[in-house]
């Protein structure tokens, strides 16, 4: 559905040592990184055909975060969330929604974790019960 997402970030260093570490929980590899033509620098998340992305904001204003917005990352198992979650809160982000666990709803089980990166995204790991 989704050719990728990108985030913005007023550290991309930071943020760069932070999605590393935790994106590796999933599998996911060290990102392409590039320089746009405006002077920004952004990393490239590349993984099963998707793309997470963090830029260093085009118009040069702070970062902001979509209140109301979530990023989802795939999990393959209950244990797979819990480790993306306490890698997070052990890498600077903090922990929101409650602890990581099963949660069943009107969209069916599933395994959740909820944390805030440091620029205060609202990132998910998601394991879904078959």
């Amino acid at each position: 559905m989704f050719s990728h997402i990108m985030i913005g970030t007023d550290d991309i260093e930071r943020s760069k040592k932070f999605y590393d570490t935790v994106l590796a929980v999933l599998g996911i590899n060290e990102p392409v990184q590039n320089v746009n033509d405006t002077g920004q620098k952004r990393l490239f998340y590349i993984h099963n055909g998707s793309v997470f992305s963090v830029t260093e904001p085009i118009n040069g204003e702070p970062t902001r975060t979509a209140n109301g917005s979530t990023i989802g990352f795939a999990c393959d198992s209950p244990e797979q969330v819990k480790e993306f979650h306490s890698v997070a809160i052990a890498n600077g982000a903090t922990s929101i929604e409650g602890p990581p666990g099963l949660r069943d709803n009107s969209t069916g089980k599933k395994h959740l974790c909820y944390f805030l990166d440091p620029d205060g995204h609202k990132i998910c790991g998601m394991y879904r019960c078959n």
